[in-house]
């Protein structure tokens, strides 16, 4: 039997949510929209978090900025979209190892900050501004 018999039944198989176009703006709470996470009361043994807001030029919190963390060893990016409040958080990071945060919105972007392996802290609170166009 040859392979391309069973290619349509293929397509049959595939979910419905992924007839979406994954680039489509997509609106928090809502189905198919951003999920948001609760915070975590306990991080998990000998790890630690980083959390902070994203702010204008002129200090007001702006929602929907992408935050991205990146790992400086592995070079492994996370991205985190800020909440309402502009607030952002990553869990579960290690101790042993620099992470820089960067956020853009709308063509703005902040200025890249570190997180280093010498601070200690458990929960690291890092707050990033955009930067004007221009």
């Amino acid at each position: 039997m040859k392979l391309y018999r069973f290619l349509p039944a293929l397509f049959l198989i595939v979910p419905a949510g992924f007839a979406q176009d994954p680039m489509a703006p997509r609106e928090p709470g809502k189905p198919g929209g951003y999920r948001v996470y609760e915070k975590r009361e306990k991080e998990p043994e000998g790890s630690r978090s980083v959390q902070g807001k994203v702010f204008d030029a002129s200090d007001q919190a702006v929602a929907g900025a992408v935050v991205q963390l990146k790992d400086v060893k592995t070079l492994r990016v996370r991205s985190f979209i800020t909440l309402e409040d502009g607030s952002y958080q990553f869990h579960g990071l290690s101790p042993d190892t620099d992470y820089e945060l960067k956020a853009t919105h709308e063509g703005r972007e902040s200025r890249t900050r570190r997180l280093s392996v010498f601070d200690s802290r458990k929960k690291a609170t890092i707050d990033l501004r955009l930067e004007p166009k221009g």
